[in-house]
């Protein structure tokens, strides 16, 4: 693959890809363990029966569902930021072989991250 003017080569692409899943795995996870340390403050004294699940409905619809902060909403937050992470991977690959002018992996790319996207607008 070229190297555009040493601006991308697969090594600095490839770091970049890395230092993008580290960050924001370690976002993910901060932002859920926040949440969770809320969640048991908020729930500490409840008694659990363990006898009967009960699921979690999706309540994060709209960005201003947050406006409220509950640790549900920054649990589901958390969650929705690690799946973002794979898809800011891909919408990154696509770029980065754009720069490059790699047609073929960029194509490959593109056809991923609608893949991606359609699925979830999908809703399935």
């Amino acid at each position: 693959m070229s190297e555009l003017g040493g601006v991308f080569d697969d090594e600095k692409m490839e770091r970049t890809m890395g230092q993008l899943l580290r960050l924001g795995v370690l976002l993910a996870g901060t932002v859920v363990v926040a949440g969770g340390v809320m969640y048991l403050a908020d729930h500490h004294a409840e008694r659990v029966n363990y006898t009967k699940f009960t699921g979690h409905p999706i309540t994060l619809r709209h960005p201003a569902e947050l406006a409220g902060s509950t640790s549900i909403a920054v649990l589901d937050v958390g969650i929705l930021l690690l799946v973002a992470v794979p898809i800011a991977r891909v919408g990154f690959a696509l770029a980065a072989f754009f720069a490059e002018r790699d047609w073929l992996y960029t194509a490959v790319s593109a056809l991923i991250l609608a893949v991606l996207v359609w699925g979830m607008l999908r809703g399935g």
